[in-house]
Parts: C-alpha cells; structure tokens; sequence
C-alpha cells in the first residue's frame, strides 16, 4: 500500500550524513494493515488501536503506585488536580510523538540524531538510557513485592525472576506486534478491573474527590508536598514513552501521503487519548483507595507498597481487596516489561545505530535495573526498596527535558514537518508544558540541594 518512508530531504534536517534509511523497529514496520479510506470510519479507526494503549503502560506502571499511594496516604485527595494536569501533558506529548513519526517516518531518536551534533545526541541517548534504567527499577520492584506479596517469594528472587520476561517479550514480538497489543490491553482490563471492585469497596467522598480536582497554591509551597507532585509527574509522563509513541505508530500500513497522513494523525491521536483516559482513570483511582482507607482512617505514613497491601483488607472490610492490589500490580509490572523493552530497542536503534538481539538487549537493561535493588535489599531492607522506587521517579521527571524539548522543537518546524508542523496557538501551549516541567524540575533540584523536603 505505502512506499518506505525516507527523510525528508529539507534544510531543517542538518547532519544528513548521519542518517540512515533504515525504518524504525524494522521487523514489524508497517506490518499491520489499514484499510482504504472508502471503508467505514470505525474500521479505520480499529486498524490504530493499540499503540496507545501500549503507551499507557507507562502511566500507570509501579512507579504510578508509589507515588500515588504516597500522595494519597499523605495528602489525601489534593494531589488528584496533578495527576490530572500531568495526565493532560502526556494526551498533548504523547499526539505530538505521533505526528512526528506519522509524518517524518522518524521515531524521536532517529530525529534527534538527524538534526544535533554528535555530542547533544549522545548526551541525549545517555539521558533516554538514564529514565529507562528508572523505569525498570521500578518495574523490578514492582515485580518483586507483588511476588512476595502473592506467592511469598523473596524480594531478591523475585527481582531475580523479573529477568525472565525478557523471553516473554520476545516470544510475543515473534508471533506478531498484534498479539503484542492484545496482550497488553487484557493485562490492562485486569487492572482496571481489580481497581473498579477497590473503589466501590473504599466508598469514597465524592465531593473531596472533586476539591481534589481543583489546583491548590499549596503544592507550590509545601516542598514534601511538591517532592511528591513531582514524582507523579516523572511517574506519569514518561520520556521513554516519547520515542515509543513515535515509532509504533509507523507499524500501521497507511498511506504516506498527504490524506493517508492527516488520516493516520486523527485516528492515532484518538487512540491514545482514549487509553490515556484509562491510564488517568487507574492512577486516580489508587490515589483516591489510598486516601479513602489510609489517610482517612489515620494511617498518614503508607508509603510502601507491602505496606498498603497488608492493610487494605482489614481498613476496608473486604478480604479480597489486598489480593486484587497485588494481582493488579503483578500485571501492571508485567505490562511495563515490554514497553521498557521496545523503547531501549528504539533508542539504542535510533541514537547509535547500534541493533542487539532483543533477548541481549532485555537482559542488559533489566540487569542494570536488578543491581540497586540487590545491593538495598541487604542493606536496608524494604524500607529502602519504598524509598528507592520513589527516587526512580524523580530520576524520571528529571529526564523528561531532554525528550520534551527537542520533540516540541521537531513538530513546531515547518521545514521538517511541512503543513503538518503544529499551529502556533498548539505551539506555545506545548512550550508552556514543556517549561512548566523545566521550572518544576530546577524547583525539584533546588529543594534536593537545600536539603529539603
């Protein structure tokens, strides 16, 4: 249906002598077909659901759970207007990684070594490297407790068998990116699902829940406070998640011409839209449990996993609910796995060059992320685990600069992206995020340094 994409031969796109043809994550690119534009609309649409739904992974990974649990132990509902402010930056972010490989047949890294100097691109590949370790950090611990929560398997065996799902990653890939999909948005159900059975037992205020919706001065003010909101954030808009986005999104066969591009953009936008509402959906729905059953009842300092787990059903009154935490976590560190995967495979592809085998690539990754977790365990116990995962999401949002800015920079340039570089009202709302998360991250870095929270 479509020719393979190539660069587009334009001024704006600087150091051509380094680019390379080659298209994104090749073994499944354009591999999924999309019917013509005389079928119907739901049809079309169909043939793009997935890539958001595998994104949202992201967002509600375990990382989401410690700072959720946290912000809702601590805080009650009043960090619910950030978990909906960060989940609005990640619909606009994760659109414009869309265009962007919609249009250019780019993922981000593969622009981002186009366009700067070999130095910025290796600086920004060191960073994208950086928030994947951190996010499968958190996926090991993630990984671990709910083992030992279920089964009774030690923290460091648990984080030892985290490693394995690098078979499975590879034994999905090999069936096709369609059972890649499936996979993810079943495991997604179970999620939802095990969050729908929480809510309803936690009975929670509804009015509270609103006045939580509603943006307070006092996040600004109250460091620990912001030391938390800032953790959601980096828990909640993922940079990995930016070049993911733009690459799965070029596995769909559809036209690479000006109509079969528009047409990918609305129904690519819409889809991960939907499945971010989902993610929102799951990540105020385990801060709000937590607020309804630990800040509410007194039990101000649940900020481990365990130890949310161990209280939910005695707080609640159902004997299930600590079960269907963990088994909700278990599937949400699982889910994560393969995002983490692809999007190591895409950076590494697209800043280097540089093509492992993906079992190779799993297991390099996921040993990284298992070290911290086997030198704290030792040392300081699951106490240690709770604050390391907590650290991982700040590392997270330290890291989303470094992805934000060139991604607003590429889609607001007509000479990359032609009539579909974005319109200058979009423009600078994207730059007023892209530097709402800058001002949040050098505040984060000033408190760290003055030795606060």
């Amino acid at each position: 249906m479509s020719d393979s994409p190539s660069v587009p031969s334009t001024p704006g796109w600087r150091f051509a002598r380094r680019t390379s043809n080659s298209p994104s994550l090749p073994d499944v690119h354009g591999s999924i077909h999309v019917p013509e534009g005389t079928a119907p609309w739901w049809r079309r649409f169909a043939a793009f659901v997935g890539p958001g739904y595998m994104v949202s992974v992201g967002y509600m990974d375990p990382g989401n759970w410690a700072t959720d649990l946290q912000g809702g132990s601590l805080f009650g509902y009043r960090l619910l207007s950030v978990i909906m402010l960060s989940n609005l930056m990640a619909i606009l972010l994760q659109a414009l990684a869309a265009r962007l490989g919609i249009v250019t047949g780019r993922d981000l890294a593969q622009a981002c070594r186009d366009h700067f100097p070999p130095v910025v691109s290796l600086a920004l590949w060191l960073s994208c490297e950086l928030a994947i370790i951190a996010c499968d950090l958190a996926e090991v611990i993630g990984t671990a407790v709910a083992l030992q929560l279920l089964f009774g398997i030690p923290l460091i065996g648990g984080a030892i068998l985290s490693i394995g799902d690098a078979f499975l990653v590879l034994l999905l890939m090999r069936r096709g990116f369609r059972y890649l999909e499936a996979f993810v948005i079943g495991l997604l159900l179970v999620i939802a699902g095990c969050f729908v059975v929480q809510l309803v037992a936690a009975v929670p205020s509804l009015s509270a829940i609103l006045r939580g919706f509603m943006p307070s001065p006092q996040i600004l003010t109250n460091s620990s406070m912001l030391y938390v909101a800032i953790g959601i954030i980096g828990a909640t808009v993922m940079p990995h998640n930016l070049y993911l986005h733009s690459s799965i999104v070029q596995t769909r066969d559809f036209q690479r011409t000006a109509a079969g591009r528009r047409d990918a953009i609305r129904w690519a936008t819409l889809d991960s839209t939907i499945a971010l509402v989902l993610a929102l959906f799951i990540n105020a729905a385990i801060l709000i449990v937590a607020a309804a059953a630990f800040h509410a009842s007194g039990h101000q300092d649940v900020a481990e996993i365990s130890d949310a787990y161990r209280l939910l059903s005695p707080i609640l009154g159902v004997g299930i609910a600590s079960t269907l935490f963990a088994t909700a976590l278990l599937a949400a560190g699982t889910n994560s796995t393969v995002t983490g995967t692809l999007a190591g495979q895409i950076a590494m592809e697209g800043f280097l060059h540089l093509t492992l085998p993906h079992w190779a690539r799993r297991l390099l990754t996921r040993g990284l992320a298992v070290l911290p977790v086997l030198v704290v365990i030792p040392l300081y116990g699951t106490r240690g685990v709770g604050e390391l995962l907590m650290f991982s999401q700040v590392v997270l949002s330290m890291q989303l600069p470094f992805a934000v800015v060139p991604l607003v920079m590429f889609v607001s340039d007509r000479e990359k992206m032609g009539e579909f570089a974005i319109s200058f009202p979009m423009k600078i709302f994207a730059w007023i995020v892209a530097t709402t998360i800058l001002v949040l991250n050098f505040r984060l870095l000033w408190d760290t340094l003055a030795g606060q929270p």
